[in-house]
Order: structure tokens, then C-alpha cells, then sequence
């Protein structure tokens, strides 16, 4: 007797390797795109890079003046993944946009038309877009976030105007898709903040117990 062969079901299709692969980039990693420009707080930066990719979020950290090393407020030199120019050339828009402080590399921010142009897009995408010490400043610089509840290094306090609800005695401050913090002290707590938005609770408390940061 020949043997007869059903059809595959149509309710319950086998799935082809393009199928799982197209499943397995549905589930991305979320993405965060970190600026540094000379004189940016090199603490701020590396804790927050290193805390979002122990969390699998895909981090760019882009050179506000290109992919050459650059000189951090502490005499440490970081190396960018590359160019800001590139980085957004090859991905316009971020889950989140993340900027160090230090005065210097604040400043150097603040100045930027091609950061404001970015904060202005992202903050009309509703993305997430953060700054710890003094690099809340450039929200003010770019007229994003009017309204929104922030903090910053208590010495940059002046700098922040009435368009804004300045908040202290907190580690970190978060009104909607806005994320601030106060200095290199409060930069895991900014981490954990940032983790938690972009992924999920059951992530920072992962990460946050891995690098002992509570409950030693």
C-alpha cells in the first residue's frame, strides 16, 4: 500500500530558518546611544556604558568630534565605538540618548546643532533621552524637556530655569520619557533607572545584584 502524505497544516506552519531568524531580530536588544565630547565625566560614562551592556542593551558610544580618543575631565582618555556622524548615519534614531556631564564636556554639548537637533527628534519620537550632572544643562541649551521634573549637579542648579521643576534629594529623577541624575556618585542608580526602562525590573535587579551594589 502507498503511503500517503498529509499536507501540512496551515494552522501550524514548520518554521523555516528565515522565519527564525526574522523572530530572533524581532527580539533585538533595545538601543542607547552615548555622546562624549572632550572633557566629559569619565565615571558617568563608563558605569552607565558598562551597567546597560551587562543588561543587553546594544550601546553606541559616539564621539561628539569624531572617533578619536578623547581627553575626559579626569585625565582619563576613552576611545568612542565611533563617530557621532556615523553613529547616526547608520542608525537616525536611538531607544535612548544618554549624555554624560563633566562642565567641560556639558558645555561642548550644549553648544552642539547637531544635539539639539537630535534631542529635539527623539523628544518628539517619545524616546527616552537622559543626562547626569551637569549635562542636564543642555536641555536647557536645546529647548527639550520644558516642564519636565529634573536634577543635575547641585553646583549647575543656577543653570537650570524656570521652564523646568528643578528636584534635589534625589539620586535620580524621572517625568516620562526624561532621565537625570546627580553626579559619578549617583551613576548606578542612574544605571539601574535607565535598565529598568529600557528592559525590565527583573534586569536591573540582575544586574544590580552581579555588581553588589545593595545588599552586600
Amino acid at each position: 500500500m502507498r503511503k500517503v502524505t498529509k499536507p501540512k497544516s496551515r494552522n501550524n506552519p514548520v518554521k523555516s530558518s528565515q522565519t527564525v531568524r526574522n523572530l530572533k531580530i524581532s527580539k533585538m536588544s533595545k538601543s542607547a546611544l552615548v555622546i562624549i565630547a572632550q572633557g566629559a565625566e569619565e565615571m558617568e560614562t563608563v558605569i552607565t556604558v558598562d551597567m546597560l551592556r551587562r543588561a543587553g542593551v546594544s550601546v553606541t558610544m559616539a564621539g561628539l568630534d569624531g572617533n578619536s580618543p578623547v581627553l575626559c575631565s579626569r585625565q582619563v582618555t576613552l576611545v568612542p565605538d565611533k563617530s557621532l556622524a556615523d553613529a547616526l548615519a547608520e542608525k537616525p534614531q536611538y531607544d535612548a540618548v544618554i549624555l554624560p556631564g563633566g562642565l567641560e564636556g556639558s558645555d561642548r554639548l550644549s553648544k552642539s546643532d547637531v544635539v539639539g537637533t537630535l534631542l529635539k527628534e527623539h523628544e518628539g519620537s517619545g524616546k527616552i533621552i537622559a543626562a547626569i550632572c551637569a549635562a542636564p544643562t543642555a536641555f536647557v541649551a536645546h529647548g527639550v524637556g520644558k516642564g519636565k521634573k529634573i536634577t543635575s549637579y547641585p553646583t549647575t542648579k543656577e543653570k537650570i530655569t524656570s521652564d523646568y521643576t528643578y528636584i534635589e534629594g534625589e539620586k535620580v529623577v524621572i517625568d516620562g520619557n526624561f532621565v537625570t541624575s546627580r553626579g559619578p556618585g549617583t551613576a548606578y542608580w542612574f544605571g539601574l533607572s535607565l535598565i529598568e526602562l529600557l528592559t525590565d525590573k527583573e534586569k536591573a535587579a540582575q544586574v544590580e545584584k552581579g555588581m553588589i551594589i545593595t545588599g552586600y
